[in-house]
């Protein structure tokens, strides 16, 4: 049964308080009854106009649910997406505030950045790679509002996708610099490595996951235009965050970008 219109209104209400004062909350699926991914996108859309009425401006997407072990464990066959806006955005070097999240986690990722409109329904592989302009190296901060990370599907992707931040590279790489599918990722904490992976971890190849979310958001209407940022997905398994860490993410080929948690 659908989620009626209240409650999806309400289920956004609580993911946006949560989120406003810092306090995680209980899973929204079971507090709302919204059981469904057509309802769990209602109620991220609600927020993120709701953002959009307050000032904020979209940046671009993020995918997530790469991993085939996370979507099999989620009882899913594709990822999911998120909206990115310009205020979760900081560069190699700054400083990253963990107060204004959470319960932050980091993921080694790789952006791209699209040279031009994905627009059109029936994308072809093709004019889908003439539209990406280069890739960079990327933290994601990702963050839940749900307790203690005990999601289902239905609540991250009520989540906006488990958006928190997100830290770019300031070096960019034209597409055919490096095979992306066997690029290594390293992210270490101090002097610790705290997550490894590839490019082939993120649906067997970044571009493959960028391309999922260009046709996707063609089928909405909301096709990824120039200048969009796309993080593509995590490379390796997710770290949780403390403050005083420096985090440093060595892609290889693509390069390095780092953060300081203040």
């Amino acid at each position: 049964m659908a989620a009626s219109p209240a409650a999806i209104a309400q289920a956004a209400d609580a993911l946006h308080q949560a989120r406003q004062t810092r306090t995680p909350i209980e899973r929204i699926s079971e507090q709302f009854g919204i059981h469904s991914l057509q309802d769990a996108y209602a109620v991220a859309r609600h927020n993120t106009q709701r953002a959009l009425t307050e000032g904020r401006r979209i940046a671009g997407c993020k995918v997530g649910l790469t991993s085939r072990a996370v979507q099999q464990q989620l009882g899913v066959d594709q990822p999911d997406y998120g909206v990115l806006f310009t205020d979760m955005e900081l560069l190699d070097g700054d400083t990253l505030a963990l107060g204004r999240l959470i319960q932050p986690k980091a993921e080694g990722e790789i952006a791209f950045v699209m040279g031009r409109d994905a627009s059109g329904e029936h994308l072809s592989w093709g004019q889908f790679l003439h539209c990406v302009e280069y890739a960079l190296p990327a933290l994601e901060i990702v963050d839940s509002a749900i307790r203690d990370w005990r999601i289902t599907l239905v609540d991250t992707v009520a989540d906006n996708a488990s958006c928190g931040l997100y830290v770019l590279g300031t070096q960019p790489r034209a597409l055919t610099a490096l095979d992306w599918a066997s690029a290594g990722m390293e992210l270490r904490a101090g002097a610790h490595t705290v997550s490894v992976g590839s490019g082939a971890a993120c649906m067997q190849h970044p571009l493959r996951a960028a391309y999922w979310l260009a046709h996707t958001m063609a089928a909405l209407g909301q096709p990824l235009k120039a200048g969009d940022v796309v993080l593509s997905g995590a490379l390796g398994p997710m770290t949780p965050l403390q403050t005083g860490q420096h985090l440093d993410l060595d892609i290889g080929g693509l390069g390095r970008v780092r953060c300081y948690l203040d």
